[in-house]
């Protein structure tokens, strides 16, 4: 594997199910892959979850990890081409980059949307440059668009929960927001959930409101039911998240609380288990009764991001 940037990217994916039992049964049986070699983690953003996850992950199979959080450590980074850098931003990307990989074996990147446009955000322009430019294999922890440990997680722990439940059904339902949140989280678990389908392993479906649909190559194949109390009904796995317009680029449309997962929400459902990939807004995305009830896997959620983690890098390191 030289990029995990897609659900493509990790193939079979009851292949990838297999190997993340193993790997968090056994996740120091693998060290010798990564004796002597360094993990550069790279963050454009904030993380709590990504940088801690991704760290244990590489220190599990013996790994030097390095984290570097631009605008904070490093120089102001431009990441566009054919500017006249007369600004705040002292160094570029083409230049960067090269020299982060001289210092690795792999990287991890984080970058956010900007929201200043779509299109910029839509072609992953940072994440891009790094696999064009740094001659080492890529891992996405978190782009404009996507995020594909986080969903490879949200994967695992379905498989983990879902009991004697052949094909649960799993809805990803939109929730109300104070600030415009990329759809970087929602597309991912969109775009892994329909793989899961087609590979026969659960049934799945999207509710949101008018002017929240996700991207068009999201949603290709997967049902979306506007009227969230019917998408709910008989769910055995509810994933909350809140998105802003991909339409109206970056806008908040609305702030209905009527789309809070509550216990009334919650009571149309199979008894099902509430996800999130955290932070959470309680009493916005999901009141606190809901949360801290016993049917909340949030926490176990976010610790199988290191298994995530863990098997991409046990595949690059094995491809090194």
């Amino acid at each position: 594997m030289r990029r995990f940037l897609t659900v493509g990217d990790i193939g079979d994916l009851h292949a990838a199910l297999a190997e993340a039992k193993e790997v968090k049964a056994n996740p120091f049986n693998w060290q010798h892959l990564g004796k002597n070699k360094t993990i550069i983690i790279i963050f454009f953003n904030s993380s709590l979850r990504t940088r801690l996850s991704t760290q244990k992950a590489a220190l599990n199979m013996g790994m030097n990890p390095i984290v570097l959080n631009i605008n904070g450590d490093s120089w102001k980074l431009e990441t566009e081409m054919g500017v006249i850098m007369d600004g705040d931003k002292t160094e570029h990307l083409r230049e960067a980059i090269p020299v982060i990989g001289s210092y690795c074996d792999i990287i991890g990147v984080r970058s956010f949307a900007e929201f200043k446009d779509r299109k910029f955000d839509y072609e992953e322009t940072i994440i891009n440059q790094f696999v064009q430019y740094s001659g080492r294999p890529v891992i996405s922890l978190e782009t404009a668009t996507r995020h594909p440990c986080q969903a490879f997680a949200d994967l695992i722990t379905i498989d983990e929960y879902k009991g004697q439940i052949k094909k649960p059904k799993v809805v990803l339902t939109w929730a109300p927001h104070p600030r415009a949140l990329p759809q970087a989280v929602p597309n991912s678990f969109a775009e892994w959930m329909r793989a899961a389908e087609q590979a026969g392993m659960i049934d799945f479906v999207v509710t949101n409101p008018e002017g929240y649909d996700l991207a068009p190559e999201f949603m290709e194949g997967v049902k979306l039911e506007r009227d969230q109390k019917k998408a709910f009904e008989g769910a055995d796995f509810i994933y909350a998240k809140n998105w802003s317009s991909y339409e109206q680029y970056g806008q908040i449309l609305s702030k209905d609380m009527s789309w809070t997962v509550d216990a009334e929400h919650m009571s149309w459902t199979n008894n099902a288990k509430f996800m999130h990939c955290l932070p959470v807004r309680r009493n916005m995305i999901v009141s606190d009764e809901v949360i801290d009830s016993p049917n909340s896997i949030v926490i176990p959620e976010a610790a199988n991001r290191v298994v995530s983690a863990q098997v991409v890098i046990k595949r690059m390191l094995e491809k090194l």
